[in-house]
């Protein structure tokens, strides 16, 4: 998965998977990439400082559950 900001265009996107996609306008400024089998392949979301309260808030991005669960 990648997931990157472009600040130039305020511009969120997800990427699940990079293949060949056909994108499917969810709402205005945001969009969902589906593969050739129509499992979803990525998300991009405009206006994302606006939508989400500011530049700030994409300064950190938290990534859980990523890898095997270790038992303590």
């Amino acid at each position: 998965m990648k997931i990157s900001y472009d600040a130039e265009v305020d511009a969120l996107s997800i990427t699940f998977q990079d293949t060949t996609v056909t994108t499917k306008h969810l709402a205005e400024g945001i969009a969902a990439d589906y593969d050739g089998k129509g499992q979803l392949a990525g998300i991009e979301i405009l206006d994302v400082a606006k939508r989400f309260g500011g530049r700030d808030t994409l300064r950190e991005i938290t990534v859980e559950g990523v890898g095997p669960a270790t038992h303590r």
